[in-house]
């Protein structure tokens, strides 16, 4: 059953593979100032670049539970959705059990917190099953939520239930959630993703000018849903894998009318689109099991196509200089470094400039900052860092002592490096060879969300709580 919330908003279903990765390019007049206003926030859960990189923030080095915290609040119900930064506004999503019950009280525990156990996926659910040892069909309604708090205080400045009803399908308890990617803004709009429960368009308010129906994803094994859109001026992009219908489908950001939509032939993935621009016009490159696939942003037309991905592909893709990076670890490793200007098939060609096929991450995305390409191995902590130009190491393979399993993408800010355990430790670092560590940092939450990173405040999600953590004097 399902049904809108309180809030009046019009019944609906949903987008696919909620929210965010996005390049922000400001709005079709004022492109360039919008661009620039975008670099003093975190509007997406990669950041303004959409590679990890924050170029204006100068978060905290070293804090505690009792020292350099802002603000901690606690979020109801269950996500590990990134949460976004732009003004005086935090905005980060959640679902919530009709009970009220929070994550702490009905999230297992995973093995990979304290065990690291070499980035394994979740046990399978049974063929034709209704989910195994650690996925069960919901019966429970929940209420899926884009919740804005005040960036100085913590306390909630709206709250908009977008959707309650019974999930139609479970996750792996100790690792998915029903609100797993970010919401995004450009400053005027916030475009809203809860996969199966549906794509809306708000104002900073709060206010639902539109909402979008695609459909119900049916995602491998429930593994749960995860992939975020991405937003690029005016357009929101959705890619749709999963183990029904496949497309990759342009929605008008004011309105929500479909643009343009483009049938695919996939398997479930999770990596969120990303747009790029190369040989003179935007593009949108998806990776997926079968096929990276490159299109036009304005026409939806393919422009060139790769092989080379592993299963399960998760990581979102980044890029820089002519280049776009994409990754994969699951039943494999594969890391490929294609030419934007690329046209056609260009498997085997001369279009990909450098590839790597070992320590690629499962779950994690990388991060792009100065040139240079970091990632982790699986979901393990163990930090590798390449010249993002021809692949050579700078640091392999290197293990982190302290991080124990690994969900978040890696963040860059004033010349840091924060990389985060699901244990709840997060190592600051400075890249080099040797890797020079100057703090290591813990919370008492285990954290799966990315970090979100603006002016000189660090924001982490943990499992039940948002920090804000803020430099303190010379901190």
């Amino acid at each position: 059953m399902m049904r809108p919330c309180e809030s009046g908003v019009r019944r609906t279903v949903g987008v696919a593979v909620a929210a965010a990765a996005l390049l922000w390019l400001g709005t079709a007049r004022g492109a360039e100032d919008g661009a620039k206003a975008a670099e003093a926030y975190w509007p997406a859960w990669r950041g303004p670049w959409a590679t990890g990189v924050s170029p204006q923030a100068d978060p905290p080095i070293s804090w505690s539970e009792t020292q350099n915290v802002k603000w901690k609040v606690t979020i109801p119900g269950h996500g590990s959705a990134t949460p976004i930064v732009w003004a005086d506004r935090v905005l980060v999503q959640t679902a919530i059990p009709r009970d009220g019950g929070s994550a702490a009280a009905t999230s297992a525990v995973s093995s990979e917190v304290t065990g690291d156990p070499g980035g394994l996926p979740p046990r399978e659910r049974r063929p034709g099953g209704g989910g195994g040892m650690r996925s069960q069909t919901p019966t429970e309604p929940h209420r899926f939520v884009l919740l804005c708090l005040d960036r100085n205080t913590g306390k909630t400045l709206w709250e908009r239930c977008l959707r309650e009803e019974i999930p139609h399908e479970g996750h792996h308890q100790a690792d998915g959630t029903f609100a797993s990617a970010s919401p995004i803004t450009d400053g005027q709009w916030v475009i809203a993703f809860f996969g199966s429960r549906g794509l809306y368009g708000l104002d900073l308010e709060g206010n639902v000018k539109w909402s979008k129906d695609l459909g119900r994803l049916q995602i491998k094994n429930a593994f749960g849903e995860g992939a975020s859109a991405a937003l690029a001026g005016n357009t929101v992009v959705v890619n749709w894998d999963h183990e029904g219908e496949d497309f990759i489908a342009a929605f008008d950001r004011e309105t929500g009318k479909e643009l343009w939509r483009q049938p695919r032939e996939e398997d479930t993935s999770w990596s969120t689109p990303l747009v790029v621009t190369g040989a003179g016009a935007p593009q949108v490159v998806t990776s997926a099991p079968r096929r990276i696939r490159s299109y036009d942003l304005a026409t939806g037309k393919l422009r060139w196509e790769c092989g080379g991905m592993t299963q399960n592909v998760v990581p979102t893709p980044v890029a820089g200089s002519g280049l776009v990076y994409l990754l994969s670890g699951f039943r494999g490793s594969a890391l490929l470094a294609i030419r934007t200007d690329a046209s056609g098939d260009v498997t085997g060609t001369d279009a990909v400039v450098w590839r790597l096929g070992k320590n690629t991450p499962y779950v994690p995305s990388p991060l792009l900052v100065d040139d240079k390409l970091c990632f982790f191995a699986g979901n393990t902590a163990v930090f590798s860092c390449l010249d993002a130009k021809d692949g050579k190491p700078l640091i392999d393979a290197q293990r982190l002592e302290g991080l124990s399993g690994v969900y978040a993408s890696p963040v860059a800010a004033a010349g840091r490096v924060y990389l985060t355990g699901r244990n709840g430790v997060v190592m600051v670092v400075r890249l080099g060879s040797p890797l020079e560590i100057l703090a290591t940092n813990r919370l008492e939450e285990r954290i799966d969300a990315s970090p979100a990173l603006a002016g000189k405040e660090l924001f982490l999600r943990g499992r039940s709580s948002l920090y804000c953590l803020a430099r303190r004097g010379s901190d």
